[in-house]
């Protein structure tokens, strides 16, 4: 059993199993409690950290799966063993509930155990054989099999907004090292404490499990060059990212600008927008209206999932909609946001609705420091698909509501969105067919489709999907939550005429 006392972090960065200090440091600020000193990440960290998981793969990428997802289930343990000084720190860091914290623990332990179980099923290997035809006129087919197999090293970038499920051992992780891949997270500096006892427990599993020391690296803090250090090493072949759209696409640009080019699965953000149908506002306006609110608030509204915009149509039905959204929000305390920089981003984002003519505010309120409140704002379809800037994302608790005059308006708005995470129908049995026209249009912008529901809170199982189309992630076809966020770390090798003991132990 650990000890169960206070984490005092050491600010240093985990290089292929030795904890290694920089020679400058960076300064945690933590929303509440002490301030720790982390060193500072550089790029000879990473050419360090590269060449130990380049090394590794040699044997970690030819491991069997059971191997590997006892590896999983061995950090998963080795994280809960840490759990109440995961959450002492985590809420420091990042002023989170404790309630969160251990919420995304157990999130981030499942998805851990969620692709040690998915592994050692097998069925994401795809295997496929087509046995030979020496008799096939006019010409013989030779013995073919297929199978999908690690890609080699993987980087991945810490998300600010999940100190835990999106970061060190995060879904990214979970599924690269499922798939046979060694990892090198770049930390974020808003939770390094928390993202250092995490890669302890990594760390410990590693040693547990007599895994290659170079499986796992973590460079906490740095600047730009440390970034871009990492995804042009010429040794990493693919990269994890969830952030903000301008650091994402700034990433994606390097990565394409490599003398190889390698892919980038980055997750930039969305407006998730919700259609209210007629028929549902006028049952029950008032009552989506408030539900809306309070998903629009849940963690400061700082979820890439917030349902940011709603639209509904003009008439008295949609304006009960509004009212009880805007009577709901002004009961919200304000609450302290992950870090200042994104409280100062919250701040500028809703500078872009005050002063402008087509947008009228409906609630809005000041924030003060690392605190934020909610704002509710209305403009109408027409406005909106003239001006850029009113659907671009503003990450915390803001609401913008669309007006529409009737299903032609409604169909056209959800044509000119650009890509998202997810897009939500409420309906009632008599907006059906309207619902039917909408669906063609909101499959071919979002990942996730939903009916009378909330997109904040995403299942982690074998079915969801966590992406979209750009720029709510720079690859449409992949998912960064759900088993199939495995495939982003794999390629399919077929293997011609090879005999059997040449073939990988799960062909043969």
């Amino acid at each position: 059993m650990l000890d169960k006392s206070t984490f005092t972090p050491h600010g240093k960065h985990l290089i292929a199993g030795d904890w290694v200090a920089g020679e400058t440091t960076f300064k945690s600020e933590p929303a509440h409690g002490p301030v720790h000193a982390f060193s500072v990440g550089t790029p000879d960290l990473v050419e360090r950290a590269a060449k130990a998981a380049e090394e590794a793969f040699w044997s970690y990428g030819y491991s069997t799966r059971e191997e590997r997802a006892k590896f999983l289930d061995t950090i998963a343990d080795e994280i809960e063993a840490r759990g109440e000084q995961i959450t002492e720190i985590g809420t420091q860091e990042t002023g989170l509930p404790e309630a969160r914290l251990q919420g995304e623990r157990g999130r981030t332990t499942g998805q851990l155990r969620l692709f040690a179980s998915h592994i050692r099923e097998g069925a994401y290997l795809d295997r496929r054989h087509d046995k030979a035809l020496p008799d096939r006129e006019p010409a013989p087919r030779p013995d073919l099999r297929m199978m999908q197999r690690p890609i080699g090293p993987v980087a991945v970038f810490g998300a600010s907004n999940f100190p835990l499920a999106f970061s060190t051992a995060g879904g990214d992780t979970a599924s690269a090292l499922a798939a046979g891949c060694p990892v090198i997270v770049k930390g974020h500096s808003a939770h390094p404490g928390t993202g250092e006892i995490v890669a302890e427990a990594i760390a410990a599993a590693i040693e547990a499990c007599g895994m290659p020391r170079g499986v796992f690296s973590l460079i906490q803090g740095g600047k730009r060059d440390v970034g871009q250090a990492l995804v042009q090493h010429p040794l990493i072949r693919a990269v994890g990212f969830t952030g903000s759209l301008g650091g994402g696409r700034a990433l994606f640009d390097l990565c394409a600008q490599r003398d190889e080019p390698i892919p980038f699965f980055g997750e930039l953000g969305s407006v998730n927008p919700m259609f209210l149908l007629p028929e549902a506002v006028k049952a029950r306006g008032a009552e989506m209206g408030t539900a809306w609110a309070g998903s629009l608030t849940m963690g400061v509204g700082q979820f890439c999932t917030n349902p940011g915009i709603a639209v509904v149509e003009k008439g008295p039905e949609g304006d009960a909609f509004v009212k009880a959204a805007a009577e709901a929000l002004t009961g919200v305390d304000t609450q302290c946001m992950l870090t200042q920089g994104i409280a100062d981003a919250y701040t500028s984002g809703k500078s872009r609705f005050d002063g402008r003519n087509a947008v009228k505010p409906v609630m809005t309120t000041d924030s003060e420091g690392r605190n934020a409140s909610p704002n509710l704002y209305e403009t109408d379809a027409a406005s909106y698909l003239q001006d850029h800037a009113l659907g671009e994302e503003v990450f915390g608790p803001l609401g913008l509501v669309v007006r529409v005059d009737g299903p032609d308006d409604m169909d056209q708005l959800a044509r000119g969105f650009e890509g998202q995470l997810t897009a939500t129908l409420h309906m009632d049995a008599g907006d059906t067919a309207l619902a039917q026209r909408l669906m063609p249009v909101l499959e071919r912008k979002a990942g996730r489709l939903l009916v009378n529901g909330f997109p904040t809170g995403v299942e982690v199982c074998d079915s969801m999907v966590h992406g979209g189309p750009y720029p709510a992630s720079t690859n449409f076809g992949a998912t960064s939550v759900g088993t199939l966020a495995i495939r982003r770390f794999l390629r399919p090798v077929c293997y011609q005429n090879v005999p059997e003991d040449l073939l990988p132990d799960d062909l043969a």
